[in-house]
């Protein structure tokens, strides 16, 4: 049996548990938030440790996003392509989403609002990198909302419906931190549903 090298063990260790500490931090505080020294303190390793792990804050700073992403594909992503395409797997994207921002996966809210308004006018990797999931996510509600269109249930253009909905989560989430009311996120479900029913065509049964 080839034996485990329990350094290489420890080192992952350490590396999960800052990442999911400064995924925490940067929901919060934004990934300018986030330092080799805070992370140290909090979490009781050197500072050499830490950046023998990752280098520089930048590196950091991606690692972070990476790590917030598997986050949201566990929560948002996975969970919603176990229905079957089409107007059900559209309706479950829009649920679990509503769901992961309201029982703050992320302490902040949804990570990636925060930090995408934080970096969306400057330049750089991580902007760069912010944008890449982005456009990921659009282009997958697009596409869900597109196998709906193909089967029939749906009569909308993709890319303007994906807009649309993705709108209502993020007002949903930045109206349940700024105010502290999580009814927001009843009232987004409420403005998911009508807006899928006046784009489902006639005779398609909806998913709720």
């Amino acid at each position: 049996m080839e034996k485990v090298d329990g350094r290489l063990v420890r080192g992952d260790q350490t590396r999960r548990a800052v990442l999911r500490r400064s995924v925490d931090i940067a929901s919060v505080d934004g990934l300018e938030g986030l330092s080799i020294g805070r992370l140290a303190t909090e979490l009781g390793i050197s500072k050499s440790g830490l950046f023998a792990h990752f280098g520089s804050k930048e590196e950091l700073q991606l690692a972070t996003i990476r790590a917030a992403r598997r986050i949201y594909a566990d929560n948002v992503v996975t969970p919603a392509f176990e229905v079957e395409p089409g107007v059900g797997r559209v309706w479950a994207l829009s649920t679990h989403w509503l769901e992961y921002s309201q029982r703050r996966v992320f302490p902040g809210g949804c990570f990636f609002q925060k930090v995408s308004h934080e970096y969306a006018a400057r330049e750089g990797a991580v902007h760069d990198a912010l944008a890449a999931v982005h456009r990921e996510w659009m282009d997958l509600i697009e596409t869900a909302i597109g196998a709906a269109v193909e089967r029939g249930e749906l009569a909308a253009d993709p890319k303007l419906l994906a807009f649309d909905l993705n709108a209502y989560y993020e007002a949903a989430n930045l109206a349940s931190i700024l105010l502290n009311d999580d009814t927001t996120y009843d009232q987004a479900r409420q403005a998911v549903r009508a807006r899928l029913e006046s784009a489902a065509v006639a005779g398609t049964t909806l998913p709720w």
